[in-house]
Formats: C-alpha cells, sequence, structure tokens
C-alpha cells in the first residue's frame, strides 16, 4: 500500500549554500559517530556467535532466486478473491513447509467490493467520454491480461449516479476548500476532481462530503509521478497518460480491516454490521482516472485561474470552476463477501518459546504488484529460508519466529488486521515485536516505529552494507538526510546524534493492528528513493517495470533480506531484549513540547487574523475585480492546562534513565533465568502500558495513545492523537480531558518503570 519514495534530487545551488554555510562552521562536520560497543541484549561471547549466525545466514540468499519469486508471484494480477493470489498463497505454503516451518493458510470471508459498471462523461460544452482503460503496451509482458485483472477504480466508494457543475479542488484537503471559499466558490451539489497527493487519497472524498459534493473524481497529474518527474512509461519509468492509481477510499482512521467486523475476526461465523451501519464507506461515489482522461475536464473548466501552488504539469490553463464543465459519474460496485488467504509459518522457539517475533509483509497487490508488494515479499521469504537452513543445521530459535504474508492489505490491511483481531488474546500475552515491510527499490533506508526499538534498529543499520557505495546504510541514510536539510542547526544535529532518530509509524501497511490497537511493539524499514516509480496501483506495476527502473539486479531486494535476518535473529536471541525505554520518553518529552508549541501558533494564528479583519487588510490587499469572500474570524485560543502532562512526561524521562542504569547493572552483575525472565516480560508488556482501553476519541478500535494515522492525514501520524487533534479542531474542553487522561497513563507507566527498577536494584 505503501507508496514508493521519491528520489532524491540535491539542486547545485542547494549544495553551494550547504558548504557555504558549513565552511563558517568548524564545528558542523565531525567524524560519523562511533558504533556502540557491544550488540544491545547480549554478552560479547553471544554477541560474536549471532554475527557468525549472520553471516552463514547472508549466504544464504541468492538475487537469482529471489529474481525468480519475484516474476513467480507477479506472473498474474493477484487482487483479494483472485485464483492467483490464492495459488500464491498456497505456493508459499508449500516453500515455508520445505524449509522446516509449521506453515498453514487462515482465511477470513471479508467486505471487498469490485466494481460491476464504470462511467464518466464530459456533457459539455465539449461532450468527451473517459476511456478508463490501461491499453497493453508491446514493451511490457505482462500489461494484456486484461480479462483476469480489477480495472481502475477506487474500493468502498459507495454506488452512485450523478450528474453536476465539476470543481476543481487542488489536493482536496480542508485547507484547499478554505481557498475556494475566500474565492466565493461552493462545492456543494458539485462534483469535484482533485489531484493525488498531499494526503491519503481516502481523505479527498470525505472532505469533499463533508462540503457538500456529491462526487469525486481522482487523478494523478504528471507533476506528481508523470513526465515532470522524467520519462514516462514504457521510454522512462513515470506513470504515462493512460495509467491510473487503484486504492482504498475507506476511511481507515476509524479503523482497519474487514468494513464488516471492526474488533473481531472476519471468521465464517463472526457477527456482521449490516452496510448501512458501516462508518467507513464513503458518502459520495469516487472513481480514479488518468491524468490522459482528466485533462479535457480540466480544459472544459472556466471561473478563476488556479493559484500557482494548485497548477500542475498538464499543458493546459488551470482554472476552478464551478462549471461550464458539468459531468456525469456512475459507478456500481458487487458487494459480495471474498476471501482473503493469510500465510502463517512458524518457527517454534526454545528457551523462550511463548515469545514471539513476528515478522510480516503482503502479497496480495492491486494488480500484478512487481514492486509494491512482490519486492518486499521475497526479501521476506528469503530471510525466512536461510533461517530455515541455520535450524536445518541443529540451531533453533530461543523466542518462536512467526512469518506472515498477509493477503488483503491494499484495500485496508484486512489480512493482518482480521488475523490480529482473531489471535488478540494470544498477541497481548506473546508477542514481542512485529516487524514489517513493504515495497523495495534502490535507495535508502527508511526507518520508522516504536521508540523503544530506536537504538536496536540503528545498531542492525549499522551491521549492514549498502551495496552502491560500500559504507553502511545507517551512513547513507544520514547523508541523504543532511543533504536535504536546509537548516545548517539541524544539519549539524542530523551529523552529530549517535542515531537516526526513527520516524513515528501513521498507517498505510500492516504494522497498524499490532502497534495501534494490540500495543506489540512495531518496526518499519525498506529502502528506495532512487527508483523510476510512477506506476504506483497501476497495471504497469510489473515485472518488466520492476526489472527496469525498480531494483535491476536486486541488490537491495538482497539487501532487505540482510536487514531483515539481523533484526528477527537479533531479537529472537538476545539475552535481554534490545528495548530502550528512554529513547520513548525522550520521543515522548518532545511531543508534548510540540503539542504546546501547536496551541501558541493557534493563539497567534487567531490573533493575526482578527488583526487582519479589524483593519481590513485582507479586503484591502484584495483585487476588487475578482470576487474575495473575507475568512471567519477564529474562536480565541485559551491557556490549555498542559503543566500535568509536562510533569508526567518529564517524571517518565527521568524514571526511563534510572531503569537503563539499573538494567545495566543488573546485567553485568549477572540475572538468573527467572528474573531474565520477569525483566523480557516487563519489556515486552511496555507498549501495551501506552494503550486506553476506551481508545481515541470517536474512534475506539485505535487504542495507542501516542502514535496513530489522523483523522485528516490517513498515513501520516499523529503524535499524541487525542490531544493534538483536539487542539487542531479547537476542541478546547476534549483537549484539556484528553491531557488529564494522557498525563495519568504516563504517570502510570513511570510507576511500572519504577517498580521494575526497584526488582533490578534488590
Amino acid at each position: 500500500m505503501t507508496s514508493g519514495t521519491r528520489r532524491l534530487v540535491v539542486l547545485p545551488a542547494l549544495v553551494a549554500a550547504l558548504l557555504s554555510v558549513d565552511a563558517a562552521r568548524a564545528d558542523s562536520a565531525p567524524a560519523s559517530p562511533a558504533p556502540p560497543a557491544q550488540m544491545l541484549g547480549f554478552s560479547e561471547p553471544a554477541a560474536a556467535a549471532e554475527r557468525a549466525r549472520e553471516a552463514t545466514a547472508d549466504a544464504s540468499i541468492s538475487r537469482s532466486e529471489l529474481r525468480g519469486w519475484l516474476e513467480r508471484l507477479a506472473a498474474h494480477p493477484h487482487h483479494v478473491g483472485s485464483a492467483w493470489g490464492r495459488s500464491n498463497a498456497e505456493w508459499m505454503r508449500d516453500l515455508f513447509a520445505s524449509w522446516g516451518y509449521e506453515a498453514r493458510i487462515e482465511s477470513f470471508d471479508v467486505l471487498f467490493p469490485t466494481p460491476v459498471e464504470r462511467s464518466l462523461e464530459l456533457l459539455g460544452p465539449t461532450p468527451f467520454v473517459a476511456a478508463l482503460d490501461e491499453p497493453a503496451l508491446a514493451e511490457d509482458a505482462t500489461s494484456g491480461q486484461r480479462d483476469e485483472w480489477l480495472p481502475p477504480y477506487n474500493a468502498y466508494s459507495i454506488d452512485g449516479d450523478v450528474t453536476g457543475e465539476l470543481v476543481y479542488v487542488n489536493q482536496g484537503l480542508p485547507a484547499d476548500y478554505d481557498e475556494l471559499a475566500q474565492r466565493g466558490i461552493d462545492v456543494a451539489g458539485k462534483i469535484v476532481i482533485a489531484r493525488y497527493g498531499g494526503s491519503w487519497r481516502g481523505i479527498k472524498p470525505k472532505v469533499a462530503a463533508e462540503k457538500g459534493a456529491i462526487g469525486c473524481i481522482l487523478y494523478s497529474d504528471p507533476s506528481g509521478d508523470g513526465y515532470f518527474e522524467g520519462d514516462a512509461y514504457p521510454k522512462g519509468g513515470y506513470r504515462s497518460a493512460d495509467a491510473v492509481q487503484r486504492g482504498s477510499v475507506a476511511d481507515m482512521p476509524i479503523y482497519s480491516g474487514d468494513p464488516l467486523t471492526p474488533g473481531v475476526g472476519a471468521t465464517r461465523d463472526a457477527a456482521r454490521l449490516p452496510l448501512d451501519a458501516v462508518r467507513v464507506l464513503t458518502k459520495i461515489p469516487v472513481l480514479p482516472i488518468s491524468y490522459g482522461d482528466a485533462r479535457p475536464l480540466l480544459e472544459a473548466l472556466a471561473g478563476p485561474v488556479a493559484p500557482e501552488a494548485w497548477r500542475g504539469a498538464l499543458p493546459l490553463t488551470y482554472h476552478l470552476g464551478p462549471g461550464p464543465a458539468r459531468v456525469h459519474l456512475k459507478v456500481k460496485f458487487d458487494w459480495s463477501l471474498k476471501p482473503v488467504h493469510d500465510v502463517i509459518a512458524v518457527l517454534p522457539g526454545t528457551s523462550a518459546a511463548a515469545e514471539w517475533i513476528v515478522r510480516g509483509n503482503h502479497h496480495d497487490a492491486w494488480v500484478h504488484g512487481a514492486m509494491d508488494p512482490t519486492s518486499g515479499m521475497v526479501a521476506l521469504l528469503a530471510e525466512a529460508k536461510a533461517i530455515g537452513e541455520l535450524a536445518r543445521s541443529g540451531w533453533r530459535p530461543a523466542r518462536t519466529l512467526v512469518f506472515a504474508a498477509w493477503d488483503g492489505e491494499e484495500p485496508g490491511l484486512i489480512g493482518s488486521t482480521e488475523w490480529a483481531e482473531t489471535h488478540g488474546r494470544e498477541l497481548r500475552e506473546k508477542a514481542v515485536v512485529y516487524v514489517n515491510t513493504d515495497s523495495v527499490a534502490r535507495g535508502f533506508l527508511g526507518l520508522s516505529g516504536s521508540h523503544t526499538l530506536e537504538r536496536f534498529a540503528n545498531q542492525v543499520a549499522r551491521d549492514v552494507t549498502d551495496p552502491e557505495t560500500g559504507v553502511s546504510v545507517l551512513e547513507r541514510s544520514r547523508a541523504v538526510r543532511v543533504a536535504r536539510e536546509r537548516d545548517a542547526d539541524r544539519r549539524k544535529e542530523l551529523r552529530e546524534r549517535a542515531d537516526l532518530e526513527l520516524g513515528a509509524l501513521g498507517s498505510g501497511s500492516d504494522f497498524t493492528p499490532f502497534l495501534q490497537h494490540l500495543g506489540v511493539a512495531s518496526l518499519d524499514f525498506g529502502f528506495g528513493g532512487e527508483e523510476q516509480y510512477g506506476q504506483y496501483h497501476s497495471a504497469y506495476d510489473s515485472i518488466d517495470h520492476y526489472l527496469r527502473f525498480g531494483d535491476p539486479d536486486f541488490a537491495y531486494v538482497e539487501t532487505t533480506a540482510r536487514t531483515g535476518l539481523r533484526v528477527v535473529l537479533r531479537l529472537s536471541e538476545a539475552e535481554v531484549l534490545p528495548f530502550t525505554l528512554e529513547r520513548s520518553a525522550e520521543a515522548i518529552a518532545k511531543y508534548v513540547s510540540e503539542v504546546d508549541g501547536l496551541a501558541k501558533k493557534l493563539r497567534a494564528e487567531s490573533e493575526e487574523r482578527a488583526r487582519l479583519l479589524a483593519d481590513r487588510t485582507l479586503e484591502l490587499a484584495a483585487d476588487p475585480t475578482e470576487t474575495f469572500v473575507p475568512p471567519q474570524a477564529l474562536d480565541r485560543v485559551p491557556y490549555l492546562e498542559l503543566a500535568p502532562l509536562e510533569n508526567a512526561a518529564a517524571l517518565l524521562t527521568a524514571a526511563a534513565e534510572r531503569f537503563e542504569t539499573a538494567r545495566e547493572a543488573a546485567v553485568a552483575r549477572g540475572l538468573d533465568p527467572a528474573r531474565r525472565a520477569s525483566l523480557d516480560a516487563f519489556l515486552r508488556g511496555y507498549e501495551r502500558r501506552l494503550l486506553r482501553d476506551a481508545g481515541l476519541p470517536g474512534r475506539p478500535w485505535y487504542r495507542h495513545q501516542i502514535y496513530a494515522p489522523g483523522q485528516y492525514t490517513g498515513y501520516g501520524v499523529k503524535t499524541l492523537p487525542a490531544i493534538r487533534e483536539a487542539i487542531e479542531m479547537r476542541r478546547w474542553d476534549e483537549a484539556n480531558a484528553q491531557i488529564v487522561a494522557v498525563a495519568s497513563l504516563l504517570d502510570a507507566a513511570r510507576a511500572a518503570i519504577e517498580e521494575e527498577t526497584a526488582k533490578l536494584d534488590g
């Protein structure tokens, strides 16, 4: 589901600016920090044995085998419910079994609408009928398998047949509608057309419906991933005029998984919601189109010229409307249940068999999905095979390893969510970490996850070599962050910080049910940024495209497997779990500071808006020949009672620091098996202490109080989400209530840390 990383472009002027600023700062370019002296969670002898084990496992990874697996899995379309999707699941189950795993398929019956009818026509001024098609290409061998694929559509759009004037709404975000309102444009009763980008696609029809629109058209502008970026496919790798981005538009920030069974596994006998009670479906019909089909629609618009930032790369003047373009949009779907097939492969542990390391990647695709997700899927297979070969040689993992190939990720993280909900009680008791990947391409390491894993993830990245440069993947990731950063102080911090900061997880891939619903510490990683990936969710995300523009020699797929091997093996074999509570507490303290800054920013904005309206600055600055509607005054921002939260965060940080000191001393003295098991149980359960049973306001399925997808950002994370979104939505009573609730949560976590510290000191 996660889209490809954009290419790094470092402009000459930027390079010159960086050099001139850094030359003036003698202390801004220290040597790269030295790696830690000891592997986290391991004694020196155990670390030496672990490195030898990793080297043996590395030798099992074959690029030719990776390519062969990708060509097999992506040979045909394999969406939810497809014959090839089932075949792939059975094939992978048999592979896992041949490597010594206890392998099975777990299936669920889920709501997955498929298109029955799709039509879009411009009624005037110049009639046009959209092709809504992706034609076969001679240069792409699988692009002609049209009878096997699902045509371009947006899953979980409602059925609809609507006609109305067209309005261009840029990316369709709340701020875009504020801009339209100032220009006197109301979308009520209209059909909107929005370009992809700026947020997750499902937010666009959600906001359009809230503003009164009756239909929504989505398109990929060439400024985003088309010829503006580079040559279009098949000459280059970027999106061609006919390529369409499919995708789900379910309101996933409410809950992920099967829309009919929130909170419980979608087994055959599960209670299901009636369709009219499902909260995550769109309120208006939605259809994605290509920029080839979008061009005549946009050319037919009149009205004000779009603001400069709204203009794309089509050869036309971007107008806003409404009209004179009138369009007729019709979509109808088959709303029957379809099966999803998760492949689960288990290698039982020995000394800590009741602790699970879960490693997953999805196997379903919108069409062929060579990049998304098959590149990541085959890396996971390579890891599993290498570990299986270690087991055949006589080694067995300390902790139980669970490898998963998820189905149904694309329409809404369905396979992973239904499995996690079905096995929730067992996962809450046993799961240590969930490790996720998705797409893989040439480029740079990206790391996000629970901040208890930040030091661990950095240490793994120090020990993996980048295949293009010969430095560690951590060093190369640091370099790209420094090169992209324009602020000199921030660049200095990036260079000098011992570890790279782990990104916070929002949504968009299969970590969501584990982290944000069950409270299992999670890590998501991948490579990309140097590929030409303009075919996200199109029929041309194919084997031929990947072999030319993704990772042609499979060097980074291999590197992903090497990285995943180290993550899984070290988590399995660590004598003490390599979690660092101090990093989690530091991240929380940072987020507390951010929400304080957010409140101050909104207060300043309210005061400035009041001044601008009082002295008529905006009216006087507006062009009198154009429509201008002054914005509404913003309500006054009160001073929030943040002290309980700030105090709780500070005390949590202090407690975490004391815990790390006590743990280090206790490990140095030596831990007996019972004390070690007790410490592991505490660390394993720590992330669960950041959940509230009541969940987030209005969306109780999301229970994590530190990380969640935003209600209007989708994939994008909101940290301290209950507090942050209450402030953003100017719900001051709710904000104060959530401050108290989260402060209480942090106080309880701090008390648990102090109790465990006392045990270690004793």
